[in-house]
């Protein structure tokens, strides 16, 4: 997997890139198990939560590129 983009869902980084949960609890989003999860993308559930959808998948492209 390349670089994760905001159109990718949670689930799917989650599950390719374990290391990233710490991003998603730094965040407040606790929604890793919720069914939303699943289907809805970065970019839709950063904003649902009143985060920046840039700043949190850069965020998520640092913490996998440091742990490669």
């Amino acid at each position: 997997m390349g670089k994760i983009t905001k159109e990718m869902s949670i689930i799917d980084v989650v599950q390719q890139h374990p290391e990233t949960l710490e991003v998603f609890q730094k965040f407040g989003l606790g929604c890793i198990g919720c069914a939303a999860a699943r289907f809805e993308n970065l970019e839709a559930g950063a904003k649902v939560h009143g985060i920046d959808p840039e700043v949190m998948v850069q965020e998520l492209n640092n913490v996998i590129e440091t742990s490669n």
